[in-house]
C-alpha cells in the first residue's frame, strides 16, 4: 500500500515538475544544443535514482509485519453433530370412552394430577347393570342345579343327560354374566398412565362418543424425550447411551441428555435416519413439541494439536498450510511457511493431524498480511 502511494507521489511529482519546466524543455529540444539535452537528461535521472532509492526503503519496511503468535499445545478436541429436534413424550393421549352415552360422572378437572388406573369419569350404562344383576340369578340358581345334579350323579343317581345339561347350563350363565361385566366396565373411564389432565373438553351430563377431538388431554411429563434426523453417514458413530447436550434457547437451559433408541431404516428421500434422546424432565420445565438444539459428540481426541481455524490457508492446489513464527528472539521471529495435514473442526478450532509439533508458534492474527521470509513483531 506505502509502494503504491509512493509511486503515485512521484506520479504527481513528475508531473508538475514537467509543467513548470514544458518550456525551457521545449526550448532546449528546439535550440538541438546536445550539452543542454545531455545535462537536462543527467538531472531527470540524479532525480530517478532518489525515487528509486525511496521505492526501496518501502520494500523494506513492507518486510515487516505485526501479528499474533500462540504456542502450539496438546488438548482434548470433541467434534459435535449439531442438529434440530423435537420434545415429545409417547405418553400424551387423548382419552376416549368405549361406549357412546351420556356422561353421567365427571371426577377430574385440568391441572389434576391422576394415577394409572384412576377413574376419570363414567358413562351410563343404559340399564346394564340391571341386565348383570338378572344374569347373576340365572347363573347362582344354575350353579346350584348343577351342585345338586352332580351330588345326585355320583350316587348313581338321575341319568348322566341331565348331569350335562346342568353343566352346561351353569357355564353358559356364568359366560353371560363375565360378558356383561365386561360392557359393564366399558362405561367406566380409567387413566391408562399416570399423567396430568392438561384438558377437559366436555361436562358432566354430554352424550359423548369416540371422536378426534376425546373427553379430555391426559400427558405424563417424566419421560420425555427429543426426536431428530441425522445423516447416514453417522451410522456406526450413534450408539444407545451416546451423550447428547440439548439446548433450549427458549428456557435458556441446557440438558443431559442419551440416545435411547437408533432407527434400522434409512429414508430414502433425505439419506438420514431417526435418533430419540433421553431427557430428565427434572425440574418440569419440558413441554411436547418444544424445539431443542442438539449437539451430539461423534469424535474425541485426547490429545489433540489444535489451531484456530483461520489461521489455516489454502495454496491454489488446496494444499493447507500455516505461518509459524520460526527462529523466535524475544517478540521477533522469522514467518516459515509449513504445511499441515487437517483433521475436524468444531467451534472455530480444527485439529492438526500432521505438520505441527507442541509448543510450535503459530500466526492467530495478522496472517493475510505476511509471506514467507518476511520479519514478524508481535
Amino acid at each position: 500500500m506505502k509502494k503504491i502511494i509512493l509511486i503515485s507521489s512521484v506520479a504527481i511529482l513528475l508531473f508538475s515538475c514537467g509543467k513548470a519546466n514544458d518550456k525551457s524543455i521545449e526550448s532546449i529540444i528546439a535550440s538541438k544544443n546536445i550539452a543542454q539535452i545531455t545535462a537536462k537528461k543527467s538531472e531527470l535521472q540524479a532525480q530517478i535514482v532518489q525515487l528509486e532509492a525511496a521505492l526501496k526503503l518501502a520494500d523494506t519496511v513492507k518486510e515487516e509485519a505485526l501479528v499474533v503468535v500462540e504456542p502450539v499445545k496438546d488438548t482434548v478436541f470433541s467434534h459435535y453433530l449439531e442438529v434440530q429436534g423435537n420434545i415429545d413424550t409417547k405418553e400424551n393421549v387423548l382419552i376416549q370412552p368405549e361406549i357412546p352415552g351420556t356422561l353421567v360422572n365427571l371426577y377430574v378437572k385440568a391441572g389434576q394430577h391422576v394415577s394409572k388406573g384412576q377413574v376419570l369419569g363414567r358413562v351410563d350404562d343404559g340399564g346394564m347393570s340391571e341386565q348383570l344383576a338378572s344374569v347373576e340369578n340365572q347363573y347362582a340358581l344354575a350353579k346350584t342345579t348343577f351342585i345338586r345334579q352332580s351330588n345326585l350323579w355320583s350316587q348313581k343317581i338321575g341319568s348322566e343327560i341331565q348331569y350335562l345339561n346342568a353343566q352346561t347350563q351353569m357355564v353358559s350363565a356364568q359366560k353371560a354374566v363375565a360378558q356383561l361385566k365386561a360392557q359393564l366396565g366399558k362405561t367406566v373411564i380409567k387413566a391408562p398412565f399416570s399423567g396430568v389432565i392438561d384438558d377437559v373438553f366436555v361436562e358432566r351430563g354430554e352424550v359423548v362418543s369416540a371422536n378426534p377431538r376425546g373427553l379430555m388431554r391426559l400427558v405424563n411429563l417424566s419421560n420425555m424425550y427429543v426426536s431428530t434426523m441425522v445423516p447416514e453417514t453417522y451410522i456406526g458413530k450413534l450408539k444407545i447411551g451416546t451423550v447428547v447436550e440439548v439446548k433450549l434457547s427458549a428456557l435458556g437451559k441446557t440438558y443431559a441428555g442419551k440416545v435411547r433408541q437408533v432407527a434400522s431404516n434409512i429414508n430414502p428421500s433425505n439419506r438420514s435416519f431417526s435418533i430419540e434422546i433421553a431427557v430428565p424432565n427434572t425440574d418440569n420445565l419440558l413441554r411436547p413439541n418444544q424445539v431443542a438444539k442438539l449437539k451430539i459428540t461423534d469424535y474425541v481426541n485426547p490429545k489433540a494439536i489444535t489451531v484456530p481455524t483461520n489461521s489455516i490457508q489454502k495454496d491454489g492446489q488446496g494444499n493447507a498450510y500455516v505461518y509459524v513464527a520460526s527462529a523466535s528472539t524475544g517478540t521477533t521471529a522469522v514467518a516459515k511457511k509449513t504445511s499441515v495435514v487437517i483433521g475436524k473442526s468444531a467451534n472455530n478450532v480444527t485439529e492438526i493431524v500432521r505438520g505441527l509439533q507442541a509448543k510450535d508458534l503459530v500466526v492467530t492474527d495478522g496472517v493475510n498480511s505476511i509471506s514467507e521470509g518476511m520479519k514478524l513483531n508481535y
